[in-house]
């Protein structure tokens, strides 16, 4: 396979990506997409900035994957602005967005029988040819222990079940070792141990300065974990800010179409999200 051989001048710029903490790392300016001839996204501006995690939640066709994909570089907007680490995403090449943003998508699929550590080695492609090269070991290591899937590192990826494939997925995204981290319902196979561990994963990058970005469809894990939630509904963002502000009981109400009870979690004040239910007859 050809390798490409960077300049010396390139091998230095890739070992200065992570920005300060509170720096903008991905940026949404008026952005608005269209899929089908619908308009999925309209006029949605966010930012999101090193040391934060940020949950995208909202109803099922609320433009939260969508989102995510643009502010990837995976989905040219319509209208308006994506910035990446304070340049149009357009103007970054595929190799250069790679070791500044991972994508996990909702699905991983594979055609090849491959085992568990290959697939996680797959993340650290973007730096072949780079002085960080050499942290390929160290670092997939690391992702398949926080993911707890060393166990079966040499196990085929079709013979593991939805939550462990999940979770090799997951460990792929973490070692490719980027400041951005966009994470599109990593839980969501998962089961509630694990769901747990995947946030708290995400609160230690962003502890370490990276920026996360989660769609959530769990507004309890949104509520706990991040630093701020963005609600969308319907392709517009209608709440933006710290999870107490954005998840209150009229808001969600409203953008779910289901009436919702919010009340202080005992132990920690975040909001607890419950929907109204009427007692069973009888």
């Amino acid at each position: 396979m050809h390798r490409l051989t960077l300049t010396p001048r390139r091998r230095q710029d890739l070992t200065r990506l992570r920005p300060a903490a509170g720096e903008p790392v991905a940026e949404a300016c008026g952005v608005a997409v269209r899929l089908g001839g619908r308009r999925v996204l309209d006029g949605i501006d966010l930012p999101l900035a090193a040391g934060e995690v940020l949950a995208l939640v909202g109803p099922n066709g609320a433009g939260k994957s969508t989102l995510l994909a643009a502010l990837a570089g995976d989905l040219p907007p319509e209208a308006g602005t994506v910035r990446l680490c304070g340049r149009p995403v357009g103007d970054w090449t595929p190799r250069e967005l790679a070791v500044r943003r991972a994508v996990l998508p909702q699905a991983a699929t594979l055609a090849f029988p491959f085992t568990v550590a290959e697939v996680v080695h797959m993340g650290r492609t973007p730096w072949a040819d780079t002085p960080r090269e050499d942290e390929d070991d160290a670092a997939v290591a690391e992702a398949m222990a926080d993911a707890e899937i060393t166990a079966f590192a040499d196990r085929p990826f079709s013979a593991l079940s939805g939550g462990e494939r999940a979770r090799v997925a997951l460990a792929r995204v973490l070692a490719q070792r980027t400041p951005l981290l966009l994470l599109d319902e990593p839980t969501a196979a998962l089961d509630l141990r694990h769901q747990e561990l995947v946030l708290a994963l995400c609160r230690a990058r962003a502890a370490a300065g990276d920026a996360v970005a989660v769609v959530l469809h769990d507004l309890n894990l949104a509520a706990a974990y991040a630093d701020r939630v963005a609600l969308l509904d319907a392709g517009q963002l209608t709440a933006l800010g710290p999870p107490a502000h954005v998840l209150t009981a009229d808001a969600l109400t409203t953008v779910y179409r289901h009436p919702v009870e919010v009340h202080p979690h005992p132990a920690t004040g975040a909001p607890l999200v419950l929907p109204a239910r009427r007692p069973n007859a009888g």
